[in-house]
């Protein structure tokens, strides 16, 4: 007879307990699983890329819907757990009650709140879980200034984030450097560094006093008297076990829910796994170890042997692109010896520790490759005398001369951790490459091997290549989605050479896994055909991104954000009229002057949009596209017009770009600049495309980003007039269209191919002359304002208030 299993908490832990039981007997437990967020399972480690806007939440979710259908387990998400009854074996929720014969408690940990004055205002938040990072991506959406409170891990990563979306962040550290429990003083030098070439302050040794604010934060006081003013304060300061339900249900309770070996707490019945969970008094933070007790979990409920040991632990990070590892006691100690490597011009950084010709720690900062080793060295105890004198270049160089570097992997031993997410060693991926698995993917479905964080999938890699030799071939890209094994660039060239026009020869011609694509692959799949055939192909609205398909940008509350494009940052009192006077009569609660010269009108309802914008396009302005993969704007100077610098007319000329390119459809979206002087106020050597104005003409320079990934553009070409700037403008979006991977943005795009084969096909003036007027093509049929388009749509209506958005799609 079945029992009944209910788990409290749908996070990471207890996905993998899940897992590892229905793998090895689906049969055993009716599963009943609690949930207080609405949703199911979703790797929290990949949060920071959603909040950066690199991935969206629909990637990193580990169990859809569809899981949980497929192995019958009851959800209730959404529904808080009200008490544990232990003597009736019930669970009481918040909807109803049910029957256990175990319990799974896997309720994570909460997050440490400094109580100061102001903790409770609108617009402080804390980093633990998907609501709070919608709620920093809509701050984000508004401008200002931020303030994170904490230096770890999460607070960076927040940091990072929100300066990736536009805002002036400023980090508070109490401690004298960032991520002290992890780095050494010199390694935490080198990350604030790279921080604050990032855009982020960092301020150490600094300690809150109170939040300022009415009813919305305001500010932050330090304890020195230092004031910051903020628009958001984003609390990651810590966490602790969250143990409330268990403390009620009279388990042991000590700084976590006190467990044994087998993962059963002090009631058989009841079993903990996570971050709620304290072992021979250790609390566990790192996912590694979590989901070894995961694997306890799941054999002691089908009546298995199983023994959880705490394992010696390293930390491989990647916070805000810079490498990091830590591993074992790096503090300083009598009879102790450091070994030292630093590289500042490279951001390289190595430290070992040695006691007693063994190994005892490790930090390192922008080079991590030999961290795998280092760690086996402090794991095993390994006498490292003989090799002392090389030992800081790592395994490549044991015998005094580099090496392949593949031959470090090579001798890495089978027992050798690769991931510690998963507690996967070299010996398991050589076991399942032997069995088939023959690429990245095949070994991560069978290992779950660089399927968490991802850090090590080049360590995977290498272990293919070393295993595999000549028959290994490195992917250049990996498929589109889970309906197709093709990658986005064969799919592409399929579309072009078999001349495919709509999604379904597509489809057919493709031997897709599905009937009709996801919603990975269709947007993908729209946009490609949408550039390759703009006469033939119509674009499918529902192919787009959600913000694309209401032509505006969606807070977190439900309301749009309204941007009108202003033509080079110019705008007119008429035009600023129109705007206040919209305002006004929407009660629009926030103005925004963008980044990019132009307001944003952020709170709008949805069902304003119609009549908002009908207002506008009657005062002669068109969408801004701020929410579309296409142009956003044309950042400029006022140029000779009135800068004594000025060297030609930088306005005009980005609003004749302006003009030309908007509504246009592009990969990813797209950011131009036009500075006057090479002074650059308009900051055009940070764009995807910029021109800097000189004596002689126009420098157009390509693959600039100011985001996360900091780049400064590299030298397309220099014309002369103004008239060649456009049509190399207009050339250079439209090879862009047609060769890039869809959300690539120009410098990754650049990367793959080569500046060199960019300015082969920009160079030849017939080319140059073909794309362009290619581009001029696909913008005659698809140049249109959204909006306007809508509003005709309403004179089927008694009013344009009867204009939905539902009924203008």
């Amino acid at each position: 007879m079945r029992q009944k299993l209910v788990v409290i908490g749908a996070g990471m832990a207890s996905g993998r307990v899940l897992e590892h039981l229905l793998e090895q007997n689906p049969e055993a437990y009716d599963i009943t699983i609690f949930n207080a967020e609405a949703r199911g399972n979703y790797n929290r480690i990949m949060l920071s890329p959603v909040l950066s806007g690199d991935k969206t939440y629909a990637e990193i979710v580990t169990h859809d819907d569809d899981w949980y259908a497929t192995h019958n387990i009851t959800c209730r998400f959404g529904e808080h757990v009200v008490k544990i009854d232990r003597e009736a074996k019930q669970v009481v929720g918040q909807n109803g009650t049910v029957d256990y014969d175990k319990l799974l408690i896997a309720t994570g940990s909460a997050p440490f709140i400094i109580p100061v004055q102001g903790k409770d205002l609108q617009g402080v938040i804390t980093y633990r879980d998907l609501d709070d990072t919608n709620a920093m991506i809509e701050a984000a959406g508004k401008g200002g200034k931020a303030v994170v409170i904490g230096g770890g891990l999460l607070g960076l990563e927040a940091a990072a984030g929100l300066a990736e979306r536009g805002m002036e962040v400023t980090v508070l550290h109490l401690m004298g450097h960032l991520m002290e429990r992890q780095l050494d003083e010199s390694a935490g030098f080198l990350l604030r560094r790279d921080l604050e070439q990032k855009g982020v302050t960092v301020m150490c040794g600094a300690s809150t006093a109170a939040i300022l604010g009415e009813t919305h934060v305001e500010g932050v006081m330090l304890e020195d008297n230092t004031g910051l003013e903020a628009d958001l304060v984003v609390m990651a300061v810590g966490i602790r076990p969250e143990t409330r339900l268990a403390n009620d249900a009279a388990l042991d309770v000590n700084r976590g829910i006190e467990v044994n070996a087998q993962m059963q707490t002090s009631d058989p019945d009841v079993l903990a796994v996570g971050e709620c969970v304290e072992f021979n008094g250790a609390l566990f933070g790192l996912v590694a170890p979590l989901y070894d007790q995961a694997k306890v979990v799941a054999q002691t409920l089908l009546d298995q042997p199983a023994v959880f040991v705490s394992k010696e632990l390293s930390t491989k990070l990647k916070v805000t692109g810079c490498d990091l590892f830590s591993a074992g006691d790096f503090a300083e100690g009598e009879g102790r010896e450091d070994i030292v490597f630093r590289d500042p011009g490279r951001g390289v950084y190595r430290r070992l520790v040695l006691e007693e010709d063994c190994l005892i720690g490790a930090v390192m900062y922008g080079d991590t490759t030999d961290s795998n080793w280092f760690f086996g060295l402090i794991r095993d105890k390994t006498e490292v005398a003989e090799m002392r004198e090389t030992l800081i270049f790592g395994p490549s160089f044991q015998g005094g001369s580099a090496a392949d570097p593949l031959l470090a992997v090579a001798a890495l031993p089978r027992d050798a951790e690769i991931c510690g997410c998963n507690g996967i060693c070299k010996g398991q991926i050589e076991d399942a490459i032997n069995g088939g698995a023959h690429d990245l993917g095949a070994v991560r479905a069978v290992t779950k091997a660089s399927g968490s964080c991802g850090t090590c999938t080049g360590l995977v890699e290498q272990v293919l290549a070393v295993t595999l030799g000549d028959d290994f071939v490195l992917p250049t890209s990996q498929p589109v989605c889970g309906c197709t094994d093709m990658t986005h660039e064969d799919l592409r060239r399929m579309i072009k050479s078999q001349e495919l026009k709509s999604m379904p020869a597509v489809w057919q011609a493709c031997g897709w896994k599905t009937s009709c694509g996801c919603h990975v692959c269709r947007p993908a799949l729209n946009y490609y055909l949408l550039a390759d055939w703009p006469v033939e192909y119509h674009d499918d609205p529902q192919s787009r991104f959600v913000n694309e398909r209401k032509h505006a940008n969606i807070q977190k509350d439900g309301t749009f954000s309204v941007v009108p494009r202003m033509w080079g940052g110019i705008t007119t009192p008429d035009e600023l009229r129109a705007i206040a006077d919209a305002a006004d009569k929407f009660a629009v609660p926030t103005v925004k002057v963008t980044g990019g010269q132009r307001i944003d009108l952020l709170g709008v309802k949805g069902e304003d949009l119609p009549a908002i914008w009908d207002d506008l396009n009657k005062a002669g302005m068109v969408s801004g596209h701020a929410y579309s993969k296409g142009l956003r704007t044309v950042k400029t100077c006022v140029g000779t017009d009135h800068c004594r610098f000025g060297t030609q007319d930088s306005t005009g000329l980005g609003i004749k770009l302006e003009k030309a390119l908007w509504g246009s459809w592009t990969p990813h979206k797209l950011k131009l600049g036009v500075s006057g002087c090479p002074r650059n106020c308009a900051e055009a050597t940070c764009k995807d495309i910029g021109i800097v104005c000189v004596d002689s003409g126009f420098q157009i320079s390509i693959g600039g980003a100011a985001g996360m990934d900091v780049r400064e553009t590299e030298l397309l070409c220099q014309v002369e007039t103004e008239a060649e700037v456009m049509q190399v403008v207009m050339a250079m979006t439209q090879l862009f269209r047609e060769n890039a991977k869809y959300l690539d943005r120009i410098y990754k795009w650049m990367a793959k191919v080569g500046l060199d084969w960019i300015k082969e096909q920009i160079d030849d003036l017939e080319n140059r002359t073909a794309l362009a007027e290619r581009f001029e093509l696909s913008q005659s049929i698809y140049r249109k304002d959204p909006w306007a388009e809508h509003v005709k749509k309403a004179d089927s209506y008694q009013t344009l208030g009867d204009l939905t958005l539902e009924a203008a799609e």
